[in-house]
């Protein structure tokens, strides 16, 4: 390994500890801000729309295809369906979706 290698390692390794310790220690006691717990509520979702949503939009040749299965997806959430048939269900309704546009 190369020195500069090495570096780039340490700095991500304290820079990824920064960011876990320094709410530790700023917030030492309970948050009664409701704005404040509202929003640390909704920030992991909202992470996770945000790197998710773009993949799956692009994660097939056609933007159509990905829409229904995403829209496929959202619906058996809704309706609190297990993990695994949503995934299969979506996957399948972009599949079958992809048949049907590469017919016509």
């Amino acid at each position: 390994m190369t020195v500069e290698l090495l570096l780039y390692i340490a700095a991500m390794a304290i820079v990824t500890y920064l960011i876990r310790m320094i709410p530790l220690t700023a917030f030492r006691k309970k948050l009664k801000n409701r704005f404040l717990l509202s929003f640390f509520r909704y920030v992991p979702y909202t992470v996770l729309a945000a790197m998710t949503i773009p993949w799956i939009l692009y994660s097939t040749d056609s933007f159509i295809t990905a829409a229904v299965g995403c829209a496929v997806a959202l619906i058996l959430s809704f309706f609190e369906r297990s993990l695994t048939l949503v995934a299969l269900c979506s996957c399948a309704a972009a599949y079958i979706c992809s048949l049907i546009l590469s017919l016509c």
